[in-house]
């Protein structure tokens, strides 16, 4: 598996954690509306669980950073191997031009 694929994985996996995250805010708005608790209890819990939100936020930002700087990292290795092929053909060119006028 590249590690491209391993960040979108992982990244998937992030993005279904704040998912579950976010229903877990709306299970506590239900437990205030059905007067289970109270709301300093349900502003705190909530807070708790958006900070959680904002870490994993952060982190999926990361991670695309990451798979930027692999995708950019990846083309630079092909730019320069594209690079030593041509030289390597302009030698042999090089080279044969100057065999050529040796045998006459």
């Amino acid at each position: 598996m590249s590690f491209q694929k391993r960040i979108d994985k992982t990244i998937q996996k992030k993005e279904k954690q704040k998912e579950k995250e976010k229903k877990r805010i709306e299970l506590l708005k239900e437990k205030l509306d059905a007067h289970k608790i109270t709301r300093a209890e349900y502003n705190i819990k909530r807070k708790k669980i958006e900070e959680g939100i904002r870490h994993i936020d952060a982190r999926i930002r990361m991670l695309l950073g990451l798979k930027t700087k692999d995708k950019k990292h990846q083309e630079e290795l092909a730019e320069e191997k594209q690079k030593k092929k041509e030289e390597k053909e302009k030698k042999k060119k090089k080279k044969k031009k100057n065999k050529e006028p040796e045998e006459e």
